[in-house]
């Protein structure tokens, strides 16, 4: 089997969060089996993780020169990492597959979260243990849980997060070919090649994009959101509306763009929209010095990544467009519902904000693998040092009691309204296209 990555991301930690990742010298079956129950237990929804074995590690980083399996051990390897995980208790299989980088082979275990949590395995690998632990993941560690941790996990047993469950309305032929191919193309992954000449049910399979009973093959959730022609056909209003108010709110005049098909080529193409209609730029030239101030109404990394937050958080199993208000002043961008409970509002009025447990557990790796999402409570840092280096005015976040929707509010360039003697550019990107 391949995973649906590739080994030179996983080294990065660029895309993959490095306590998703555990690197091994060799197979280690007592510790390896921990580590294996703990992602597949997902107590925070993150996704599981990542096990590389063939990878020397120092304080959780990829140690080089890789010292790589030897290719005479890779079969054994892997037989001893399927009989093991059959200790798993309910039965747990993560995707298991050789990558070849640098002339060295590597195997690399892809647990995701399971679907019938919680999960034990054996605390020791001694013949008369008869203990069982339900590990989990704290930070980089597979640890066995306090009281109250078992607990939460036992509560979330049989809750699989929307985007990770089977949608039994849907069938093999709602998934596109091309599309995944393309993803798969995109982010350089090993199963590319078998995508073009191998089973498409084996592909998915490997994509964890479908069910994994041979009698009852069908797509996940998150395999239509992003590899379905009509993603909305299966989850109305899934779509991402950009209004604009020239007259203001009170105004007659409203200019609406929806856009809709695979949630990361939505994405995109909104973006592409909002920065090619909506972000200007303008320069002020001094007499008495060379350099120009050059500054955005809106500094497009902050409205990419709050878009691409939306996108990722919102809940795909309620019927309510994003909206992305764009009015004289300000950009609202607005979903539903709003952020888990562990995001106080205090938090978001200071900028403060640590979400523990996640409502998407499998469309941020595939954000993220597309680039178009950073890694885990990063994006409001983002959104903030964009603003700042263009001097744009603090954000506001936005959400009740009920946490029925959350608001992101980006203010104009203060200065922006006031500058009418320069001609204004059209975005970052477009900008030296222009001139």
């Amino acid at each position: 089997m391949a995973i649906p990555t590739n080994i030179k991301t996983l080294l990065s930690g660029e895309v993959v969060e490095w306590a998703r990742i555990e690197f091994k010298e060799t197979w280690d079956p007592a510790a390896s089996l921990k580590t294996v129950c703990a992602f597949a237990n997902d107590l925070d929804n993150w996704g599981g993780g990542y096990i590389v074995i063939g990878v020397e590690e120092e304080d959780g980083r990829p140690v080089y020169p890789l010292k790589g399996v030897p290719a005479e051990k890779l079969d054994k390897y892997q037989k001893e990492i399927f009989a093991k995980c059959k200790l798993i208790r309910p039965a747990y299989m993560p995707i298991i597959g050789v990558e070849t980088y640098q002339n060295k082979h590597f195997i690399v275990i892809w647990c995701p979260g399971g679907e019938t949590r919680p999960y034990s395995s054996p605390k020791t690998m001694d013949k008369d243990n008869k203990e069982r632990i339900h590990y989990i993941r704290k930070s980089s560690n597979s640890v066995e849980p306090t009281d109250d941790e078992e607990k939460d996990l036992f509560n979330l047993a049989n809750r699989v997060p929307f985007d990770d469950r089977v949608n039994h309305k849907a069938e093999m032929s709602d998934l596109n070919i091309t599309l995944i191919q393309n993803y798969l193309k995109e982010i350089k992954s090993s199963l590319y090649e078998k995508s073009k000449t191998g089973d498409f049910v084996e592909v998915c399979q490997d994509m964890n994009i479908i069910s994994t009973l041979p009698e009852y093959i069908k797509p996940k959730n998150v395999g239509l959101m992003f590899f379905s022609m009509e993603p909305d056909k299966f989850f109305p209003y899934t779509q991402i509306d950009v209004v604009q108010f020239p007259s203001g709110l009170g105004g007659n005049d409203i200019i609406e763009k929806t856009f809709k098909g695979p949630i990361h080529q939505q994405l995109r193409d909104a973006l592409q929209y909002i920065q090619n209609v909506i972000i200007t730029e303008k320069v002020v030239k001094h007499p008495d010095r060379a350099e120009a101030d050059r500054f955005f109404n809106f500094p497009y990394a902050a409205v990419e990544e709050a878009l691409s937050n939306a996108v990722y958080h919102r809940a795909y199993d309620e019927r309510e467009p994003i909206e992305v208000r764009v009015e004289n002043d300000r950009i609202e961008i607005v979903s539903f519902p709003g952020p888990d409970r562990s995001v106080t509002l205090e938090g978001l009025k200071s900028y403060r904000v640590s979400n523990r447990r996640y409502r998407n557990r499998r469309i941020g790796d595939f954000l993220k693998e597309l680039h178009l999402t950073e890694g885990r409570n990063t994006g409001f840092k983002k959104i903030l040092d964009a603003l700042e280096a263009n001097g744009s005015p603090k954000p506001e976040f936005e959400t009740d009691e009920d946490r029925s929707y959350f608001i992101t509010r980006l203010f104009i360039h203060e200065k922006f309204a006031t500058v009418s003697d320069e001609e204004p550019k059209r975005s970052q990107k477009g900008a030296e296209k222009r001139n």
